[in-house]
């Protein structure tokens, strides 16, 4: 492992659109803030970017002026401001920020993508083509920081064109990093677009931003960047080929040996069941029966039979087809007559809300349902559950199934992604050498989620094996720490490589 020492020469600037606790919509916000703060105390230098929308200009504090903008070639005037980030659940207090302050372009009402009614805003490609301008700026001799990055590391679409603009800059190149936490969206725009972006007309090519026809930010960022990384070692062979590939998987294969997977860590200080205020009781592993008192709480907060002998789902999660709650509605009217209950939170899209909705009044004393989000039921559910359902088509990462074996409640996943990587099947190998934490269905298709189903009743009547998974679930790591050691050594290992 490379020295701290050498570690401490490393100098990150991190690019994102969102970043807890000033603005999040999903997972890269925690990411964005968990991962840079993780990072800084293995001695990191790295610094985060991000669009100055009105949350996050609202939630710094002490604002100073860097710089200002005025006539940066086919972009609006903008002001850099630097900050540090507030305090937010975990440990991200502290991290130095620069935030692009450009009012015609962020001062909105409505979300960082989408507009008060759910639609895209009509110019995102100007909206993030400067994020990842000033990005690369920041990058460059240029720059009016006296900091300078060796790293720079990309996130998500809204970033992609980072790594372009680095590589038609005439001058030392820094190493560039693509990190995909969602391959789905992929920033595709008109044609029309490279005009407004200050590329150079010879990027519009199969080599370089172009996409069927299109220009497609995610595509640049993988195309042009040093190294690619993904949040899950399995999810990084998925993408490689279709369907998970979303028609990138050719230039993704071409590129196998600089793809890395990194599993994400969770906030062990927020999902901690020895200390979480939003439990009707506190429980460690020495002390896993005291769990079943948030069972109780659980079942009588959603109307369910009160029993503690009989076995209750949990499910948190956005109802979209990824998440597999297409296939929850086909098994629902057959778990209803099993000896089972299940408790499901979230919302998404209107239709599958309505569908799930329909279940409560179908099976009444059965299956609960909270069409919304819940922080206090979220954690509730993940403390009282007995078992965590997590049928998604795909997964990159996933956190739930995470927070889930932290709390004692084995998880029965679809064998993909992050899912397949941070949760051990139970069978008799794993059981007898310490290492099962889960329920693993491989098909997705009904019978097989029902049999992966009646696999977790089946063992929650055996007391010995259960209590097994729960402690082994328990006991892993799930912190920041490692994914954040794995993400300095791929920093070091492709600088190394650029150098050279």
């Amino acid at each position: 492992m490379p020295s701290t020492p050498l570690s401490q020469d490393l100098n990150v600037l991190f690019i994102t659109s969102e970043v807890y606790p000033l603005i999040k919509t999903g997972g890269l916000g925690d990411v964005s803030a968990a991962l840079p703060a993780a990072l800084r105390e293995l001695g990191v230098d790295i610094r985060l970017v991000i669009p100055g929308y009105p949350k996050v200009l609202a939630g710094l504090r002490y604002k100073r002026k860097v710089t200002g903008f005025p006539e940066l070639s086919h972009f609006p005037p903008f002001v850099l401001w630097s900050a540090r980030l507030p305090a937010g659940k975990g440990a991200s207090k502290g991290v130095p920020i620069f935030v692009i302050d450009c009012p015609i372009l962020y001062q909105r009402v409505g979300g960082p993508y989408t507009d008060t009614a759910g639609k895209d805003w009509p110019d995102n490609a100007l909206r993030f083509g400067l994020l990842s301008k000033i990005g690369a700026i920041l990058a460059s001799e240029a720059s009016p920081l006296n900091w300078r990055p060796n790293i720079v590391h990309c996130n998500d679409w809204q970033s992609g064109l980072t790594p372009a603009y680095l590589h038609f800059f005439q001058e030392r190149k820094v190493v560039s990093l693509m990190a995909i936490h969602n391959l789905a969206f992929q920033g595709v725009f008109p044609p029309s677009a490279l005009a407004q972006l200050d590329l150079p007309a010879t990027s519009f090519n199969i080599n370089g931003i172009e996409y069927y026809g299109d220009i497609s930010f995610l595509k640049a960022g993988l195309y042009y960047s040093d190294h690619i990384i993904t949040v899950s070692p399995t999810y990084a062979k998925e993408i490689q080929s279709a369907p998970l590939g979303f028609g990138l998987q050719g230039l993704l294969a071409s590129r196998s040996d600089h793809i890395s997977g990194i599993i994400n860590g969770i906030d062990s200080v927020e999902w901690d069941p020895a200390t979480d205020p939003y439990l009707a009781q506190n429980y460690t592993i020495k002390g896993i029966a005291a769990k079943g008192i948030n069972k109780n709480a659980l079942q009588q907060m959603m109307g369910l039979v009160i029993d503690p002998d009989i076995p209750l789902f949990g499910m948190v999660s956005r109802h979209t087809y990824q998440k597999g709650c297409n296939l929850l509605l086909q098994v629902a009217p057959f778990l209803s007559k099993m000896p089972a209950q299940l408790v499901i939170l979230g919302s998404g899209e209107v239709g599958l809300d309505r569908e799930l909705a329909a279940l409560e009044k179908n099976y009444s004393g059965k299956i609960a349902v909270r069409i919304g989000f819940d922080e206090t039921l979220s954690h509730l559910i993940e403390g009282g559950a007995d078992s965590f359902l997590m049928p998604s088509h795909f997964e990159p990462c996933g956190l739930n199934q995470m927070y889930s074996q932290r709390y004692g409640t084995p998880p029965l996943v679809h064998a993909t992604g992050g899912l397949l990587d941070t949760v051990v099947d139970c069978t008799p190998a794993t059981l007898a050498d310490g290492t099962a934490s889960g329920f693993l269905f491989y098909e997705m298709n009904p019978e097989s989620f029902l049999a992966g189903i009646q696999r977790v009743i089946d063992s929650y009547h055996n007391k010995e094996t259960w209590v097994s998974l729960q402690r082994n679930g328990m006991a892993k790591d799930f912190s920041w720490k490692p994914s954040a050691t794995a993400y300095r050594d791929i920093y070091l290992s492709v600088l190394s490589r650029k150098l050279k």
